[in-house]
């Protein structure tokens, strides 16, 4: 990601957070080329789950709020996209990852631990320092403490 991008996606949730409010959540706020267009993707939560009645709501509260952004940080047109953040939303956040302990998730780091980089399992326990991961290693039950600043990406998995 580049660093213009990332200061539009600061921008943006800078901007968006205090109006998404309770029952929805703010999971994630996305801008990236696809083919030739730029997508600004919130992706936004509740209990129960997102409706499309939801998200037409939210986005008649978004689009207006981006438009007051000055100077404006989008250097090409963009299709605004307010929608769930599906079964593997993202954990992006400590707060994120205290809500998913008990939950089944895809953990990847920025330097492996005894040679393995991605680990896919339970979230046994999250302390805001480290993760507990239990996960089939082959056909024996591992467990692995994981420190919080060496995870790169984090989200929720689907057990198959």
């Amino acid at each position: 990601m580049t660093i213009a991008n990332q200061n539009i996606i600061d921008l943006v949730t800078e901007k968006v957070r205090p109006v998404i409010e309770s029952p929805y959540e703010l999971v994630d706020v996305e801008y990236e080329k696809m083919g030739s267009d730029y997508i600004l993707s919130i992706l936004v939560d509740k209990e129960g789950g997102i409706t499309v009645e939801d998200t037409t709501v939210l986005t008649e509260v978004i689009s207006p709020l981006l438009d007051t952004i000055t100077p404006d940080p989008f250097p090409d047109q963009y299709m605004l996209e307010v929608s769930s953040p599906g079964l593997e939303r993202p954990l992006k956040t400590a707060e994120s990852l205290k809500k998913a302990i008990g939950s089944y998730v895809n953990v990847s780091l920025y330097k492996a631990i005894d040679k393995v980089k991605i680990f896919q399992g339970d979230l046994v326990s999250f302390d805001g320092e480290t993760l507990t991961i239990t996960y089939l290693d082959k056909t024996r039950q591992k467990t692995v403490d994981i420190p919080y600043q060496s995870v790169a990406k984090a989200r929720l998995a689907v057990k198959l």
